[in-house]
């Protein structure tokens, strides 16, 4: 990898906390993840180091769906609008937000089609094809792709785009108690990744009036932002018999009758996940990635000292030489910039580890290891450098995760009355609140807070301490209000 240190704009001019929004646009732009000046609105251009970080993400999560016997597929990028009326309650979910293709040419198209929104359209008339009998279950295939809706609100970069990456996994199975083992696996290996990313957040199941257009329910999986609101980072869905019923994709079972199948659905939003790394893990310096995803884990900046250039220089290339053979990803860097500029840059970059070469390490036959959450410095033997920065790697998780944790948890208040449901929203809390299970409650807290209700947890029970927060009658429910994404 080739990397060439800029002149100007080291540092970033804005500090997290006293400006998250400013923070991140500045951070997207300096840091090379995303350059959002492309000339349509709600698209945009990842960079070098943002398409790299994806990538890793990505495969990630690809590695996980395939050792649970996902098939990767790639599906076409339009759907037929034939295909797109079948599900009259998904049709009316997604309406508003298609990108239709009307013309080729001048010609206008006898018929229309659209960008996918999402593609259980597209997928699913190709599984009534491919399905027949019980042997042909479960149906379980994938694809990492870009989808388009025309988002109405304020577009913002990796949060709300027109254009975002996903990674969506599609199943189809003999029955209900089937459909419900998947999605059960589905949520355990998105927790698994989002995890390992040092991500937290809340699981919960979905209102029934804000469930996906055309499931019998949904979960979601809502991340934790610096600025209040939540960002939706995964999905998972149980379709029950809808689209199957839509599309006819039946199944002749062991006794020789025709059946529908039970389908799931679930999408990972991977332009979220990217943004909820940069704003939980990074701070004033700029990113802080964790190893696994880092372009770069290591990198080797030499401190040259008049009289002991070549030797510093020498030295150097075998630390590099070493960590190299030790399976790191590794860049030395021997730019003509001062060692403070290029700790700054790689500060901003949010490589993990940074290996310093000085005079001092060549003759104590040392090196330097800075770790990128703390910044702490310490000073270890040549042959212990390896061992050391695995060391380092695992804290760097630990610590991630932890700081990620205590935060979700510092945000997170209950309020038992509309006042202090006002103060949790307006002080950018996620609010846990008892509720009676009424559409019109969950409107008048939608009206009096601004915030939403996003659901209930599913991996802990929780049963309700007071009355419903707004009518006061019984409540049914505990759960969790925020401003979102």
């Amino acid at each position: 990898m080739n990397f060439k240190l800029k002149t100007s704009r080291e540092m970033l001019e804005m500090k997290k906390d006293e400006n998250f929004s400013r923070w991140f646009d500045e951070l997207l732009l300096n840091a090379e993840i995303m350059d959002n000046r492309y000339p349509i609105k709600g698209f945009a251009v990842y960079k070098g180091w943002g398409a790299r970080i994806v990538r890793k993400i990505t495969e990630m999560l690809e590695s996980k769906l395939e050792e649970t016997g996902h098939a990767p597929t790639l599906f076409p990028v339009t759907i037929s609008e034939d295909s797109f009326k079948k599900e009259a309650k998904h049709i009316k979910g997604f309406t508003a937000e298609v990108f239709w293709i009307t013309h080729a040419g001048k010609r206008k198209l006898k018929k229309r089609m659209l960008l996918r929104p999402t593609s259980e359209t597209a997928m699913y008339p190709m599984f009534a094809q491919w399905i027949r009998s019980h042997a042909d279950l479960p149906l379980k295939i994938f694809q990492s792709v870009c989808v388009y809706r025309y988002e109405t609100k304020a577009t913002r970069p990796l949060f709300r785009m027109r254009e975002f990456l996903w990674n969506e996994a599609h199943t189809a199975h003999r029955d209900w108690e089937e459909a419900e083992k998947q999605v059960r696996e589905a949520v355990e290996i998105y927790d698994e990744v989002f995890k390992s990313l040092g991500l937290s957040y809340y699981i919960l199941k979905r209102p029934d009036f804000d469930k996906f257009a055309g499931a019998a329910y949904s979960i979601a999986f809502d991340a934790w932002n610096p600025d209040g609101r939540v960002n939706q980072i995964g999905t998972v869905h149980n379709l029950g018999e809808n689209f199957s019923k839509a599309f006819g994709i039946t199944y002749e079972d062991i006794e020789g009758r025709q059946r529908y199948v039970v389908q799931t659905c679930y999408g990972f939003g991977i332009s979220r996940t990217l943004a909820a790394i940069i704003s939980q893990h990074g701070d004033d310096h700029g990113l802080v990635l964790l190893p696994e995803i880092a372009p770069i884990q290591v990198v080797i900046v030499p401190i040259p000292y008049k009289g002991s250039e070549d030797e510093i220089k020498k030295y150097a290339k075998k630390v590099f030489e070493r960590l190299n053979a030790a399976g790191f990803r590794v860049y030395l860097d021997e730019t003509d910039k001062t060692p403070g500029e290029k700790y700054y840059y790689w500060e901003m970059f949010g490589v993990p580890v940074r290996v310093e070469v000085g005079p001092r390490d060549v003759r104590d036959k040392h090196v330097t290891i800075c770790e990128r959450v703390n910044l702490k410095r310490i000073s270890v033997a040549f042959e212990e450098a390896v061992q050391v920065i695995k060391e380092t790697f695992e804290k760097i998780k630990r610590d991630l995760k932890d700081k990620s944790l205590s935060t979700l948890k510092d945000m997170t208040v209950d309020a038992s009355d509309v006042e202090s449901l006002r103060r949790a929203i307006k002080s950018k809390k996620i609010a846990r609140v008892c509720w009676c299970g009424s559409i019109e409650c969950a409107e008048k807290i939608t009206e009096e807070s601004g915030g939403e209700i996003r659901g209930q947890r599913i991996d802990i029970e929780e049963k309700p301490e007071h009355p419903c927060i707004i009518c006061e009658r019984e409540a049914e429910k505990v759960v969790y209000v925020a401003r979102a994404y």
